[in-house]
């Protein structure tokens, strides 16, 4: 009777254990924008495709949740890195019991993270034949790392087994790197997604030259690929042998106590598989959305005055609930000219007389209000506010003014026919390309510019492109002019003068502008901490941009944020592309 009782006890339990382990995943749907690229992190360079590189691998830091102004944090890292007092060596210990997910690439086990992966994925942004995009983070930087890059352009072969003197290998958990240069930035450099650790075994096993470690994701973060469908959906599932995190984070802002009493102390993460969506149509998207088809959700400009009133929620959807995370991006936005291209680049005078011609007849508050619908600040300076380095003070030379410009044109050769349109100062016909997006936010962008060049009497072309086109142009200095956005990968204003240094011309400098002045001081900028001198550095720099009309700075974007009223705990954060490890769904 009693072996009765206890097989009983135990068919019993066996039946609860079914139960839990049968237990509805918490599932957080979300829409991206635009399709998404490579989940090689060595090669993403657009935000979006950072939402899931992202979650897959992790970096040594990250950024607390809640901390505003922003904090660097630990993620793979043990503790913040330990700095010399010259700027120049940082000592970084790495978590034990980390472990990239099981793969075949592993004979089927995890395998424990070391810093011997980030020292290989490192070396691997310098690798010539994957041409990656996010080279421009450590070139310079570290002792011996250009060196090898530039036997390997002589060689034709990367030798990733050569020793760097500047990654300095203490044992498995331990890493010393030595710096060119004071950089009191590197910390921040380190939480950004291309120097996540990737496994030797699967970019060996799938391939650079295959294309399919570009798709086959393998890392040490919360989550992993479930499923994809090239540029429609990608699902996401924890990654269940991730090391124990708890949620652990103090308030510094208002409503950050109802977060903390929301998701103090639960597991990291809550949400067990993400569904994710590519949406283009802002309409579509919206609809998604407000039927309940997703959970969090990126409000754009467009689609604003459906959901806000004065940057305020509207009361309807208030009254069901809907939250808003609302914060100015660390964003520049900004016009750029192609400096190699024959009709609008060059540094002769009558080229920059028509690229300041160009900036001055832009009504860039008309394109805040009609397009953006008002959801977006003006920016004067290359460094957005919010970044260290941002000149809040500072006045512009060239305002909108058409008149003026018109006349700058006439004085320049730029003459009109009989047709009204102006030629070239050799006779030749002017006609310039401006390069969109082809949804409905780029149509309209590009008709605000075509209104723009006919104030002036220049023909005006709209190239649409998908995003993906247009980034693989750009590197190529193949776009002749266009609107870009640039959101912080660290918040410092490093990350911002980079756009414009000559060096990363094929990389994030898409219009191709280089200027030995420019150069100098950026390079000069790297030995200086934060401060008063950086700053007016900084200031000549902004104000070389504008006097060769090279750039022309326009406004950062109103980040809008709507989530359902089951999500917890979700607060925007500025640099994380996602915060979707930090939140929670009510059953």
């Amino acid at each position: 009777m009693q072996c009765l009782r206890f097989a009983a006890a135990a068919t019993l339990l066996m039946v609860a254990t079914s139960w839990v382990a049968a237990a509805p995943v918490k599932t957080l749907r979300y829409i991206l924008p635009a399709a998404e690229a490579s989940f090689d992190p060595a090669l993403v360079r657009d935000y979006y495709t950072g939402h899931i590189t992202e979650a897959i691998f992790e970096t040594l830091y990250t950024y607390d949740y809640l901390a505003r102004p922003v904090q660097l944090a630990p993620e793979a890292a043990a503790a913040l890195p330990e700095v010399s007092a010259d700027g120049k060596t940082y000592l970084i210990r790495l978590k034990q019991g980390s472990h990239f997910t099981p793969d075949p690439a592993f004979g089927g086990k995890p395998r424990e993270l070391t810093v011997a992966d980030y020292v290989y994925s490192w070396k691997r942004l310098f690798d010539p034949r994957l041409a990656s995009p996010n080279a421009w983070l450590l070139e310079g930087k570290v002792v011996g790392l250009d060196a090898l890059a530039a036997q390997a352009q002589k060689s034709g072969r990367f030798d990733y087994s050569a020793s760097v003197a500047g990654l300095e290998i203490i044992d498995p958990y331990t890493l010393r790197i030595h710096l060119t240069h004071t950089d009191f930035n590197l910390g921040m450099i380190l939480a950004y997604a291309p120097l996540a650790a990737v496994a030797h075994e699967v970019v060996e096993q799938y391939g650079d030259s295959k294309g399919e470690v570009a798709g086959h994701p393998v890392g040490t973060g919360v989550y992993q690929l479930g499923q994809w469908i090239r540029g429609s959906r990608i699902v996401l599932e924890e990654n269940t042998g991730h090391r124990p995190e708890l949620w652990d984070f103090t308030p510094s802002a208002p409503g950050d106590e109802r977060i903390v009493q929301q998701m103090q102390g639960k597991k990291i993460p809550q949400i067990g598989r993400i569904e994710i969506s590519v949406q283009l149509e802002d309409q579509s998207r919206w609809l998604s959305f407000i039927s309940g088809g997703a959970d969090v959700f990126w409000l754009e400009g467009a689609l604003s005055p459906k959901a806000l009133v004065d940057g305020q929620l509207r009361p309807e959807l208030a009254a069901r609930g809907i939250q808003l995370s609302r914060i100015v991006d660390p964003e520049l936005s900004y016009y750029y000219w192609n400096m190699r291209d024959p009709v609008v680049g060059g540094f002769s005078k009558e080229k920059i007389a028509l690229r300041r011609a160009i900036a001055m007849a832009h009504d860039v508050d008309e394109e805040i209000r009609l397009v953006l619908n008002g959801e977006a600040q003006r920016l004067h300076f290359p460094i957005p506010s919010g970044v260290a380095g941002h000149d809040p003070d500072y006045q512009p030379l060239l305002r909108y003014d058409p008149v003026l410009a018109n006349k700058l044109l006439d004085r320049y050769g730029y003459k009109k026919g009989a047709d009204g349109w102006r030629t070239q100062p050799d006779g030749k016909p002017l006609l310039i390309t401006y390069t969109s997006r082809n949804e409905a936010n780029g149509v309209l962008m590009a008709e605000l510019w075509r209104k723009t060049y006919k104030r002036l009497g220049i023909r005006m072309n709209n190239q649409r492109m998908i995003f993906s086109d247009i980034q693989k142009a750009e590197t190529l200095c193949k776009i002749q002019s266009r609107t870009y956005q640039w959101l912080a990968d660290y918040p410092d204003g490093d990350n911002f003068m980079q756009l414009f240094y000559g060096g990363n011309i094929g990389q994030n400098n898409n219009g191709c502008y280089q200027d030995a002045q420019f150069d100098a001081w950026f390079e000069a900028s790297h030995s200086m901490p934060p401060g008063a001198e950086r700053d007016a550095l900084y200031r000549k720099m902004a104000r070389q941009l504008e006097a060769q009309a090279a750039v022309m700075p326009a406004f950062s974007r109103y980040r809008n944020m709507l989530a359902q009223p089951k999500v917890l705990g979700y607060k925007k954060h500025p640099i994380l592309h996602q915060e979707w490890k930090y939140i929670d769904i009510k059953d």
